[in-house]
């Protein structure tokens, strides 16, 4: 035994297979710290978590990049200047909540991907919000009825209560406010909101004015069965004595209002498009529209595309950008395309196509696709929750605008416009994401650097910009 220790001793001296440790943490109390390979379990956490982390990073990195490209592309815009007597051009966003969620989804959306190029272009917009299903539709056959009245058309009903649009607006014409010249266009977010925006519109033009009368209820004749209310002298069998009539009327005007279970019923049913004229106050052709995307998936079992979508933010964000900046640009736009359309419809002018009635019947074609707004968005449908598909069994005469299929009226479909992007500034902006290029008339600024951009961010420090336009006060005090 004493043999065998000792020949392990210079054995052990010679390969050492511990490090003594450092003289600095044992007095500091720590342990020895070797550098070693993590374990098997390690790897794969790391390797996970480092791996979803670089992809997010980096997506949100490319999505930064592509939302500064487009706001570049557009923020000429904000440097131009208006006479007093002017207000911005504005444009109308029409956001409803997607099937089956609710209204706070839309709104970050557009908040994340519409707002900052408007922002950017220092453009004016009114967004216009739907909670339930209906409430777009309603909203802008009501805005649509209410231009064809101001333009003289006859109308029975009764002068409502003016609102605050309207208020503001009178004002300004009295003072010679005027709008900025240009065109006006529609941001449609969502494939559920595009079909609602379509049957407005179709409602609003070809519509009656005023609302249907309802049907007259049928009026039930007495008989036998019947039981008289009048006693056989002639009077009331039961009167009510002036106490109780008090009473009720006391109660009836205590109660609130009820409010309204949803939308208002619309004027005109689809089937009844190719039976009604053209107003004469339908213009030769409509303020151009633009589809934005709202891709909106649910349900546990979609995680996996759901995290795909989550971690490719930078592809939806590039999509937007285009469409949202060639509505605020509005320097092309384009006839939607029909059957008989080509490819090459993506570049025509808007005002060189014939604004008036298609001759295709309307019973033609109507829902055959034939239409480019039939099949707009059509995929993010396939991907809404099934509580859309069901039928409302407490209310069998729900409306379901949203499942109905699109319907057109040639005459209605034919001065509809979309708004593109030339070749220009698809170029443009091109180079401007390539870095060549900057904000037109201006030059790109010199790269920061990271560590002033951190000490700016953080409160000590103020860039290059802000300074420049910091109004530079001597010392009031000295010179009192």
């Amino acid at each position: 035994m004493a043999e065998s220790s000792n020949s392990a001793g210079p054995a052990a001296q010679a390969n050492p297979t511990t490090k003594p440790p450092n003289p600095v943490w044992r007095m500091l109390g720590m342990p020895n710290f070797r550098l070693r390979l993590p374990s098997r379990n390690w790897m794969i956490f790391l390797t996970i978590t480092g791996s979803f982390t670089a992809a997010l990073v980096y997506d949100r990195r490319e999505k930064r990049h592509a939302q500064q490209k487009w706001c570049d592309l557009v923020a000429h815009l904000s440097r131009d200047t208006l006479p007093v007597e002017q207000t911005r051009r504005k444009v109308t966003v029409y956001l409803a909540a997607p099937p089956g969620d609710g209204l706070r989804v839309a709104r970050d959306h557009f908040k994340e991907y519409v707002k900052p190029i408007l922002v950017a272009a220092a453009l004016d917009y009114q967004v216009v919000e739907g909670r339930r299903q209906g409430d777009i539709r309603a909203a802008l056959a009501e805005r649509t009825r209410k231009l064809r009245r101001h333009a003289g058309e006859p109308s029975t009903a009764a002068d409502e209560t003016p609102t605050t649009e309207d208020v503001i607006a009178d004002a300004r014409s009295r003072i010679g406010v005027t709008e900025e010249p240009g065109p006006k266009g529609d941001l449609v977010i969502g494939r559920h909101t595009w079909k609602e925006y379509i049957r407005g519109l179709h409602e609003g033009w070809l519509g009656p004015l005023d609302a249907p009368q309802p049907p007259a209820a049928p009026v039930e004749e007495l008989t036998p069965e019947t039981p008289s209310t009048t006693s056989p002298d002639g009077a009331p069998a039961t009167e009510e004595t002036p106490e109780k009539k008090t009473d009720a009327t006391d109660e009836k005007k205590d109660e609130k209002p009820a409010k309204p279970a949803g939308p208002t019923p619309a004027y005109i049913t689809p089937a009844e498009y190719s039976s009604r004229g053209l107003p004469p106050s339908l213009p030769s052709s409509l303020d151009g529209s633009v589809p934005v995307p709202f891709p909106h998936i649910l349900g546990f079992l979609n995680t996996p595309i759901r995290m795909y979508r989550y971690l490719n933010q930078r592809v939806l964000a590039d999509r937007v950008g285009r469409e949202v900046a060639g509505i605020v640009l509005a320097s092309q736009a384009r006839p939607y395309a029909d059957g008989s359309s080509t490819a090459d419809s993506e570049l025509a002018v808007g005002g060189g196509f014939d604004a008036g009635p298609s001759p295709v019947s309307s019973a033609d074609g109507l829902s055959s696709g034939n239409y480019e707004q039939q099949s707009v968005l059509e995929e993010e449908e396939r991907e809404w929750h099934k509580v859309v598909h069901k039928k409302d069994e407490a209310d069998p005469e729900k409306e379901r605008v949203w499942v109905n299929e699109v319907v057109l009226d040639p005459r209605i479909a034919s001065r509809m416009q979309r708004y593109v992007l030339s070749y220009d500034e698809e170029e443009r902006s091109r180079r401007i994401g390539q870095g060549s290029e900057y904000i037109l008339g201006e030059e790109r600024p010199a790269p920061v650097p990271f560590w002033k951009r951190m000490w700016i961010k953080y409160g000590y420090g103020e860039d290059e910009e802000t300074l420049k336009r910091k109004p530079i006060i001597g010392n009031i005090d000295e010179d009192i």
